[in-house]
């Protein structure tokens, strides 16, 4: 069957419900080697990034993708991951989004079913969930639960663009039994375009983790330009012309990019985020930054990978500097019973939600530790003399750096993993990015959806009980 016609299909017919894996527990802290970058089905709730060097108008032309999505004159995505699990332990409300502050929420993470379908991965988080005045019994299929809130949130800024990313370290390997088929690609990229089409979605965010072989590189690539030619082909007869995004979680880990498809991928892409944390955490035997610019001649334990290493790989191999996002942890990898940075510890402290390891930012300092700024590799790390606890974090100071290497590298951006693990008011990393950054990417989002299976989305909340504190959507269509 060909793609365009099982396209159509889905959307003549009702899906069927699919079945719910919930996202708890420690979903994607991923010891891989060298580490580099995770993006998995993180810690429950709480935000952790994956256990690695870093890994942790009108249609456009599907080979050059080239809009909003690709920042121009200066302007600068802040693209922010919000979970679906992070309303349970977290207790996150979506109205804590900063929408004035980020251009696109990548929303994770759908889930991939052996025949290539993709799914819902909690239904009652995604759509079932009544928040505030939400009335569930209303007359018609009507969505709430996140999705709703997101989509109230596009309405009341027109400038921000909701993504769903597909995957995350714990599913990936879904992946490479389905992108190895072209039917079951097929399935893939029909019932994602479909849930763009039902959700009320700007695009799709790949997270696969990883397509280190030179046959899962070369179906990644496969499977990117379907996705692209799915979204265009959707554009086409639904949204007149609309661009969609398409991005891919990229690892910063060299073991977990050497194989990739750098060329090849980017011909469907509009944008990579990079993954530039987890290179230090509990699978290594020594303390270490997890997501530090340079690396340390005096303490090479302490930085296995950098982020200033996988920038200069990625674009030797092509990529444009301004279609890389900077990913950046809302979250600390912590380690017991240890001397200082570099050095041997035993044990792990119970972090936030007593998830071992791991403190979201908010959490962070811990009380009665010093921070301490490495100049050299351009990290913050926190330590205990008492407790011999450390903690390597992002703070301020170092994402007032990063941000300065985005500017002085011309990067798209910056990326974050993930919301709840934020601080509110000025000690907000994401809000002050905004700031520090200056002019944000202002292309438009998308909210007519007319085939969507959700009667409100459908009719664009028309009579909707408002449960955000939004305003009243202004903008074209």
């Amino acid at each position: 069957m060909r793609l365009s016609t099982l396209i159509a299909s889905l959307f003549a017919v009702q899906i069927l419900a699919f079945p719910f894996e919930a996202c708890k527990g420690d979903k994607g802290r991923k010891p891989d080697g060298s580490r580099s970058g995770s993006r998995g089905n993180k810690p429950g709730g709480v935000g952790g990034g994956g256990g690695g060097a870093g890994g942790g108008g009108g249609r456009r032309n599907a080979s050059h993708p080239t809009n909003g999505s690709t920042p121009m004159n200066g302007q600068h995505r802040n693209v922010l991951y919000v979970t679906n699990w992070s309303i349970y332990g977290a207790g996150y409300n979506p109205d804590n989004i900063p929408i004035d502050k980020i251009t696109h929420v990548l929303y994770a993470f759908a889930d991939i079913l052996p025949n290539g379908t993709v799914v819902s991965s909690d239904p009652w988080a995604d759509t079932g969930k009544s928040f505030g005045k939400d009335k569930v019994s209303e007359p018609g299929n009507n969505a709430y639960g996140l999705v709703k809130q997101l989509y109230m949130k596009k309405m009341a800024n027109r400038q921000l663009k909701v993504i769903m990313s597909i995957g995350g370290y714990n599913w990936s390997p879904k992946f490479a039994p389905v992108i190895v088929n072209e039917r079951l690609r097929a399935n893939f990229v029909a019932s994602s375009v479909k849930m763009v089409a039902d959700f009320g979605l700007d695009g799709l965010d790949v997270d696969y983790e990883y397509p280190n072989t030179t046959e899962t590189s070369a179906n990644t690539v496969k499977l990117l330009s379907e996705l692209r030619t799915g979204l265009d082909q959707y554009s086409v007869k639904y949204a007149n012309g609309y661009h969609f995004t398409l991005g891919f979680a990229a690892p910063a880990g060299p073991q977990n990019y050497a194989k990739l498809d750098f060329k090849g991928m980017d011909k469907s892409l509009d944008f990579w985020s990079l993954m530039a944390f987890d290179f230090a955490g509990s699978w290594e035997n020594t303390t270490g930054h997890q997501s530090n610019v340079f690396t340390s001649k005096k303490t090479p334990l302490s930085t296995r990978a950098s982020i200033d290493k996988a920038v200069k790989d990625y674009t030797k191999a092509g990529i444009p500097a301004r279609k890389i996002n900077l990913g950046m942890p809302l979250y600390g990898r912590a380690f017991s019973n240890t001397k200082g940075m570099g050095q041997s510890y035993r044990g792990l402290p119970n972090g936030t939600l007593a998830q071992p390891g791991i403190f979201v930012y908010k959490d962070l300092p811990r009380p009665g530790s010093r921070v301490v700024w490495d100049n050299v590799v351009k990290a913050t790390y926190s330590y205990d003399n008492r407790t011999q606890q450390l903690v390597s974090y992002d703070d301020l100071k170092s994402a007032l750096y990063k941000q300065e290497y985005i500017k002085k590298k011309k990067l798209g951006g910056a990326m974050f993993w993930e919301a709840s693990g934020d601080k509110m008011g000025d000690e907000s990393i994401v809000r002050n990015m905004a700031d520090w950054m200056g002019k944000l990417d202002r292309s438009k989002n998308l909210i007519s959806y007319p085939v969507s299976k959700y009667d409100n989305i459908r009719n664009n909340m028309k009579g909707r009980n408002a449960t955000s504190n939004t305003a009243k959507p202004t903008g074209p269509k």
